[in-house]
């Protein structure tokens, strides 16, 4: 006879042991501490850094540890202008994602009834997941196709890499403003949308869409969706048009003294970086029990102690050249550099694909875009560059500008290439239009400006 097991046993000591959050501003003079210790749990340090990315907080340091039974982690951050995190609502969202009223110890909170997309809550939707060949001009089919199936675009995010596109869209009925799950109308879209995604040229890897209601944070979902591609794929990972310099370093190297395999990274550092490469670890199935992280402005420095979940560590050539491949893979596919369209206006069905059919009216192509309804507003960027790699005529930003800014709100600016031209032109921005530090859309400072009003040509 077996000795009864209570199911609650392993949830007891998480229970007597909570998890504690410490918000610390009075250590550092430049960033903000956040402290977080916890029972120890797998794909617990990336459920912290998903909070921390969620609310656009730029990790300049951090120092790691989960090797046994409790979880301590050390982060320095600053918000999207730079400065130290002092938003009261900020703070408190922080202490109760990661604190004891948490689902970090396992016990499930009460949902709301809204779906969430990284901060951003929306209602009831269909979520569509596409992979595919990228092309010019791809975006504005896809948003095409699904405004003539009426289906309204609530929120999308879009990743370009490597000749390859992934995007996650939420759509409703335009009628009902519900999510639908007609079978004869998905297989219809479905099928529209695959005959756009089909590879093109020498690309064998070909287009899939899927129609999800899993509540996976969209960033993560997408780099599920690439590390796919990466995987299948053994060939480069740097796209024809993007800089040789940008890419990163990724070394591994074996402890002999406390099996482990240690993963270095260097690159230019920018926001999410360090989220980026420990969701890649994860779904690959390796768990992080030490690193260090550190950033001088320009370069992100970080080593990462990993074994694989069975304890094992990366012994064979060709598992190191995967993870190395899949790193850098990941880090290169958030990097944008050209021009980034910020618009804002009142929603309407066909929005989107009205403007990305101006931007390929004009031959710019779309390397990224963050799209997402608030109330009746519509809150979109566009990362935008031309077509061969080359920087952009800046007589074709002021057409688009133009034509766009007749019926909404425009704002173009040029994508910084480091981390110190970004954080000081978002310095300059906050200072000129006296904003808050921080707000809950995971655009930045884009939706603040709007609800205060900014003026923007």
């Amino acid at each position: 006879m077996r000795p009864y097991f209570d199911p609650e046993y392993e949830n007891f000591n998480q229970r007597i042991n909570p998890p504690r959050v410490c918000i610390d501003n009075l250590t550092c003079d430049d960033c903000t501490l956040v402290k977080v210790d916890s029972m120890n749990k797998t794909g617990i340090l990336l459920e912290v850094v998903q909070v921390l990315s969620d609310l656009d907080l730029t990790i300049s340091k951090a120092y790691i540890t989960s090797d046994g039974g409790w979880f301590m982690d050390v982060f320095h951050v600053t918000d999207p202008s730079g400065c130290k995190v002092t938003d009261k609502t900020t703070i408190d969202y922080i202490e109760k994602a990661l604190g004891p009223e948490s689902n970090i110890i396992g016990v499930k909170r009460d949902t709301s009834p809204l779906k969430s997309v990284g901060m951003h809550f929306i209602g009831d939707h269909t979520a569509i997941e596409l992979t595919g060949t990228d092309r010019p001009g791809l975006l504005s089919d896809i948003f095409a196709v699904l405004k003539d199936s009426e289906c309204n675009v609530i929120a999308a995010e879009v990743w370009t890499h490597s000749v390859r596109v992934a995007c996650v869209v939420y759509v409703n009925d335009v009628v009902s403003g519900k999510a639908f799950d007609d079978p004869t109308r998905l297989e219809k879209i479905e099928e529209q949308l695959n005959n756009l995604l089909k590879a093109h040229g020498g690309d064998s890897r070909g287009a899939r869409t899927n129609f999800s209601m899993g509540s996976t944070p969209v960033d993560r979902r997408l780099h599920q969706l690439m590390l796919a591609d990466v995987e299948i794929d053994t060939d480069a990972t740097v796209g024809p048009s993007e800089a040789v310099d940008l890419k990163p370093i990724v070394t591994i190297e074996r402890c002999e003294e406390k099996a482990y395999s240690v993963v270095n990274v260097m690159c230019k550092d920018r926001p999410k970086l360090l989220f980026d490469i420990v969701c890649t670890l994860t779904d690959m199935q390796f768990v992080v029990f030490h690193a260090s992280v550190t950033s001088d402005g320009l370069y992100g420095l970080q080593e990462l102690y990993i074994r694989r979940m069975d304890g094992r560590t990366l012994d064979s050539k060709d598992e190191v050249e995967k993870v190395i491949k899949c790193l850098e893979a990941a880090i290169l596919r958030r990097v944008s550099e050209g021009f980034s369209l910020e618009l804002c206006g009142r929603d309407r069905v066909g929005l989107l694909s009205d403007v990305t059919r101006v931007l390929r009216e004009h031959g710019l192509t779309v390397t990224r875009a963050d799209v997402a309804t608030v109330g009746e507003q519509a809150m979109n960027v566009f990362y935008v560059r031309d077509p061969s790699g080359k920087s952009v005529n800046p007589t074709t930003i002021d057409a688009v500008r133009k034509e766009i800014g007749q019926t909404i709100m425009l704002n173009v600016k040029n994508v910084p290439s480091n981390t110190a031209t970004r954080t000081k032109v978002a310095q300059e921005q906050a200072a000129s239009t006296g904003l808050a530090k921080n707000n809950f859309f995971s655009f930045g400072g884009f939706f603040g400006k709007m609800l205060n009003g900014s003026n923007m040509v």
